[in-house]
C-alpha cells in the first residue's frame, strides 16, 4: 500500500480508524497525524508508536487521503491552516454537522466524503453513514469504504441531509442503549440483585438481542411479539411501556438529536 493517510485530529475516532488500519496491515510509515494536544499525541505514541505532528506542514503535501477528526467548533479554523498543503487529496470528514459545501470551500477541493460513525467503532463494531460529493470517484468511494470497514459496517447515502437522520439513529444511538441499560441495571438492583449481577444480565441481554436481530430475517416487531405471550410477564412489561408511550418518547428524542445536528450545521458550518 503506497497511499499516505493524514489524520487531522488524533482523538477517539481517529484512534479507532488508525487501530483498524494497522490491524489490517496498513504500514505506520504511511500514516501522519496532526494534533496540537500533547496528551493526544502521547496517547497515540504510546498505543501505536506513532510520532504525531503538532501542526500542519509540508509533509501533508504527499497525503492521498486526509481524514478530518476535529470538533465542529474548530473545523473551519483548522481547515484553513491545513488547506495550503492538501488540495491534491481526497478528504474524509467524521465531524458531525459540518456540511460538505463548507468543507469544500475551506479545503479547496470537491473530493469530499462525509462519514457519521458511532462509538462502537472503537472496538470495530461500529456502523457509519457515508455521503460523497459528485467529484468523488468510484475508486475514491472504494478506498473510503475500505478505511471505514476497519471500524465496522457502513452504508452509502444519496442525500447529504440524511446524515442528520443517521446521527439520530446510530450516531447518538449507543447513548440510548446505555440509558436503557442504566435503567435495567437499576431496576434489577432494586429487585434484590447485586449491581454486578444486574449489570451482567443487562449487558448480555442487549448483546444477545442485537445478535439475534442481526441473524434473523424478521423485523424487530415480530421478534418482540415472539417473546410476548399474551398474559405473560413480557406482555405485562410491554403493556406498561405502551401505557407510557415509550416508543413515542424515543422517537421524539431522535427528532431532538436530528434538530441539534441541523443547529450545529447552522452554527459551525457556515462557509
Amino acid at each position: 500500500m503506497t497511499q499516505r493517510i493524514a489524520f487531522i485530529g488524533g482523538g477517539n475516532m481517529a484512534s479507532a480508524i488508525i487501530g483498524g488500519l494497522i490491524k489490517q496491515g496498513f504500514p505506520l510509515s504511511q500514516l501522519d497525524v496532526v494534533d496540537p494536544s500533547a496528551e493526544a499525541r502521547e496517547a497515540l505514541h504510546s498505543r501505536f508508536d506513532l510520532q504525531p505532528h503538532t501542526e500542519a506542514g509540508d509533509f501533508l503535501r504527499s497525503s492521498d487521503l486526509v481524514i478530518w477528526a476535529v470538533k465542529p467548533q474548530i473545523f473551519k479554523q483548522v481547515a484553513l491552516t491545513v488547506a495550503p498543503y492538501t488540495a491534491q487529496a481526497l478528504h474524509l470528514s467524521v465531524a458531525a454537522g459540518i456540511p460538505s459545501d463548507s468543507i469544500a470551500q475551506w479545503v479547496g477541493s470537491e473530493r469530499i466524503v462525509r462519514a457519521m460513525p458511532n462509538t462502537p467503532a472503537l472496538i470495530g463494531k461500529g456502523i457509519s453513514g457515508l455521503f460523497a460529493r459528485a467529484a468523488v470517484t468510484s475508486a475514491d468511494k472504494d478506498w473510503v469504504g475500505q478505511v471505514m470497514a476497519t471500524t465496522g459496517e457502513f452504508l452509502w447515502l444519496d442525500q447529504e441531509e440524511l446524515l442528520n437522520a443517521v446521527i439520530a439513529v446510530s450516531g447518538s444511538g449507543p447513548a440510548y442503549m446505555f440509558y436503557l441499560m442504566e435503567a435495567m441495571t437499576t431496576g434489577g438492583t432494586e429487585m434484590g440483585l447485586t449491581r454486578e449481577q444486574a449489570h451482567q444480565l443487562t449487558v448480555a441481554t442487549f448483546i444477545g438481542a442485537g445478535e439475534l436481530a442481526k441473524a434473523s430475517s424478521e423485523q424487530p416487531k415480530v421478534l418482540r411479539q415472539q417473546v410476548t405471550s399474551k398474559g405473560g410477564t413480557t406482555f405485562a412489561a410491554i403493556a406498561s411501556m405502551e401505557d407510557d408511550d415509550m416508543q413515542a418518547l424515543l422517537i421524539n428524542a431522535m427528532y431532538a438529536a436530528r434538530q441539534r445536528a441541523a443547529e450545529l450545521t447552522a452554527e459551525f458550518g457556515a462557509a
